[in-house]
């Protein structure tokens, strides 16, 4: 470990800001605690059908306020894509080159998922499992990949997005639910233009920030107090859900599609992000922190991907069992649940090891003869090349 920690510290450059690295890994640790908190597998006559204790007991909603990071995720994303796309421009590159390149790290990894659960799936099918039990497994596991499609086409559309004002995707966020739950039904399809618009405000931050556009600490005390305010006021006021995440059987979500509120908390979010840089940064010159940062950046869609299959592995396999097990396949309506989930958590993450050791290859291409992660060898000088654009 500390020949690894010495390699990490070593092959770092002295201009790489680890603060971004670390966000980001706090982004994908969040959904992935997340998912496993908030999501539950219930032992049902037979079958497996997901819920969440949020539907049971709505005074873990703050839960939500924590665990959802998705925004971070966004900002951190279009940093990255809007100075590795100007240093990209620098470097002679072309667009399509470029996309390429960023599209086969974000989609190689997905293939393997699709293939080994096309695999399980069908397995489940011929030897019995019933098709709802298939059904709630595979939804579990494909509907995160959701955002993986937005990030794509934010990605796709960085040359535009580098140019765009982030007040704009705002202002189409704004219209979009005044013409939804003002004029319109909630669910008659006007909400889904928000998922596109609703994520390009972070993203949009993101290429701001890469263009050094949000230096003064004002403008991020007033995108973390502002999203704060507008979001408590949606939610005490206007009768948008305090849960920042779906709540199975509820009328509307934040998420499904984003609404105003979870875009306005997200500006919340980023502002906090941009707040904790120079304190993370100051973590992050201990080489110990950062590596575990690191190594977490490395594996990050490997991560992501499997969480979900790691732990209906794990509910699998406790109905081996026989009788149901607390935390595991019972209804989440009680602290006791609460309880017993945490102390699966353990058990959730040597699974995801498991997977990790399994598929890690998908997403790591071969590391250089001195044995250093890819995540820390390939460095980008960018911040100078995005200053410099006209």
């Amino acid at each position: 470990m500390h020949e690894l920690i010495r390699r990490i510290e070593a092959a770092t450059p002295p201009n790489r800001d680890r603060a971004v690295d670390a966000l980001r890994a706090f982004a994908i640790l969040g959904v992935v605690l997340g998912h496993w908190l908030v999501t539950a597998l219930v032992a049902d006559s037979g079958t497996l059908r997901a819920t969440s204790p949020l539907s049971h007991m709505p005074q873990l909603t703050p839960v939500s306020w924590l665990l959802q990071t998705l925004s971070v995720f966004f900002l951190v994303g279009g940093k990255v894509g809007a100075a590795g796309y100007a240093s990209a421009q620098a470097r002679g590159e072309s667009y399509g080159k470029w996309l390429g390149a960023r599209m086969a790290r974000l989609f190689r990894p997905v293939a393997a998922v699709l293939v080994v659960w096309a695999v399980v799936a069908g397995a489940l099918l011929v030897s019995g499992v019933g098709v709802e039990t298939v059904r709630a497994l595979l939804k579990l596991v494909l509907s995160p990949l959701w955002f993986l499609l937005v990030f794509a086409a934010l990605t796709a559309a960085t040359p535009l997005l580098v140019r765009l004002n982030p007040l704009w995707p705002i202002a189409v966020v704004l219209h979009v639910d005044l013409l939804r739950f003002g004029v319109l039904e909630p669910d008659d399809g006007t909400g889904w233009v928000n998922v596109a618009a609703g994520w390009a405000v972070p993203y949009c931050f993101g290429a701001l920030w890469a263009r050094d556009g949000l230096p003064r600490p004002a403008i991020r005390w007033t995108l973390l107090l502002g999203g704060a305010a507008v979001t408590a006021v949606l939610v005490a006021v206007a009768g948008y859900p305090a849960s920042m995440v779906g709540v199975p059987g509820a009328e509307v979500s934040n998420l499904n599609p984003p609404t105003l509120a979870a875009v306005a908390f997200g500006l919340a979010q980023c502002g906090a992000a941009l707040l904790l840089l120079e304190p993370l940064r100051r973590v992050l010159r201990r080489p110990a922190v950062w590596t575990a940062v690191a190594l977490v950046n490395l594996s990050a869609m490997t991560v992501f991907l499997w969480h979900q299959t790691a732990m209906m592995a794990v509910t699998a396999s406790g109905l081996l069992a026989g009788d149901p097990l607390p935390g595991l396949h019972t209804v989440p309506d009680g602290a006791g649940w609460v309880f017993a989930r945490l102390a699966w958590l353990p058990v959730f993450v040597l699974a995801l090891l498991a997977c990790w050791a399994a598929f890690r290859t998908y997403e790591q291409r071969q590391r250089a003869s001195r044995g250093v992660p890819r995540v820390v060898r390939e460095q980008r000088t960018v911040r100078t090349t995005v200053k410099d654009r006209p």
